[in-house]
Protein backbone atom coordinates (compact mmCIF):
# COMPACT_ATOMS: atom_id res chain seq x y z
CA UNK A 1 0.00 0.00 0.00
CA UNK A 2 1.25 3.17 -0.96
CA UNK A 3 0.82 6.83 -0.49
CA UNK A 4 -0.12 9.22 -3.28
CA UNK A 5 0.47 12.82 -1.62
CA UNK A 6 1.04 13.53 1.90
CA UNK A 7 -1.00 13.11 4.91
CA UNK A 8 -3.71 15.61 5.92
CA UNK A 9 -2.83 15.98 9.14
CA UNK A 10 0.88 17.11 7.94
CA UNK A 11 -1.14 19.80 6.19
CA UNK A 12 -3.28 21.05 8.39
CA UNK A 13 0.11 21.13 10.69
CA UNK A 14 1.76 23.14 8.63
CA UNK A 15 -0.88 25.71 7.71
CA UNK A 16 -1.46 26.08 11.37
CA UNK A 17 2.18 27.19 11.93
CA UNK A 18 2.52 29.07 8.58
CA UNK A 19 -0.51 31.11 9.99
CA UNK A 20 0.83 31.52 13.62
CA UNK A 21 4.00 32.61 12.76
CA UNK A 22 2.54 35.12 10.04
CA UNK A 23 0.27 36.58 12.70
CA UNK A 24 2.84 37.07 15.13
CA UNK A 25 5.33 38.46 12.86
CA UNK A 26 2.75 41.23 12.34
CA UNK A 27 1.98 41.66 15.75
CA UNK A 28 5.40 42.36 16.49
CA UNK A 29 5.78 44.85 13.84
CA UNK A 30 2.15 46.52 13.63
CA UNK A 31 0.91 45.68 16.94
CA UNK A 32 -0.22 47.25 20.31
CA UNK A 33 3.26 46.74 21.34
CA UNK A 34 4.84 46.40 18.25
CA UNK A 35 8.03 47.98 16.78
CA UNK A 36 6.15 50.99 14.92
CA UNK A 37 4.44 52.06 18.53
CA UNK A 38 8.25 51.67 20.14
CA UNK A 39 9.25 54.34 17.75
CA UNK A 40 6.23 56.44 17.73
CA UNK A 41 6.80 56.14 22.18
CA UNK A 42 10.26 57.23 21.72
CA UNK A 43 9.87 60.22 19.68
CA UNK A 44 6.93 61.53 21.98
CA UNK A 45 9.76 60.87 24.61
CA UNK A 46 11.84 63.20 23.40
CA UNK A 47 9.60 65.70 22.62
CA UNK A 48 8.28 65.75 26.09
CA UNK A 49 11.93 65.69 27.60
CA UNK A 50 12.52 68.87 25.33
CA UNK A 51 9.10 70.46 26.86
CA UNK A 52 10.30 69.37 30.39
CA UNK A 53 13.99 71.01 29.76
CA UNK A 54 12.10 74.06 28.67
CA UNK A 55 9.29 74.31 31.12
CA UNK A 56 12.77 73.77 33.78
CA UNK A 57 14.58 76.74 32.83
CA UNK A 58 11.52 78.59 32.51
CA UNK A 59 10.58 77.79 36.19
CA UNK A 60 14.79 78.47 36.83
CA UNK A 61 13.90 82.15 35.53
CA UNK A 62 11.23 82.76 37.31
CA UNK A 63 12.66 82.24 40.75
CA UNK A 64 15.34 84.19 39.96
CA UNK A 65 13.03 87.32 39.26
CA UNK A 66 11.12 85.95 42.39
CA UNK A 67 14.33 86.14 44.16
CA UNK A 68 15.66 89.68 42.66
CA UNK A 69 12.30 91.60 44.05
CA UNK A 70 12.37 89.30 47.36
CA UNK A 71 12.39 91.16 50.72
CA UNK A 72 16.24 90.34 51.53
CA UNK A 73 17.94 91.11 47.73
CA UNK A 74 15.61 93.66 45.68
CA UNK A 75 17.47 94.86 42.37
CA UNK A 76 16.07 98.65 41.46
CA UNK A 77 16.42 98.39 38.06
CA UNK A 78 14.15 95.12 37.66
CA UNK A 79 11.69 96.74 40.39
CA UNK A 80 11.34 100.08 37.94
CA UNK A 81 10.95 97.75 35.08
CA UNK A 82 8.30 95.79 36.61
CA UNK A 83 6.78 98.96 37.54
CA UNK A 84 6.83 100.61 34.37
CA UNK A 85 5.27 97.39 32.51
CA UNK A 86 2.84 95.83 34.71
CA UNK A 87 1.57 98.94 36.16
CA UNK A 88 2.14 101.51 33.39
CA UNK A 89 4.12 103.73 35.67
CA UNK A 90 6.86 106.57 34.52
CA UNK A 91 8.92 109.12 35.61
CA UNK A 92 7.82 112.78 36.00
CA UNK A 93 10.44 114.32 33.31
CA UNK A 94 10.38 111.17 30.90
CA UNK A 95 8.49 112.07 27.84
CA UNK A 96 5.95 109.14 26.34
CA UNK A 97 6.88 108.35 22.63
CA UNK A 98 3.90 106.18 21.13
Amino acid sequence: MSRQGPPFGSLVFFTVIFALAGYFTFASVQGEHGLFRRVQIEAEAAQLRAERDRLAAEVARMANKTRRLSDEFLDLDLLDEQARSVLGLMRTDEIVIR
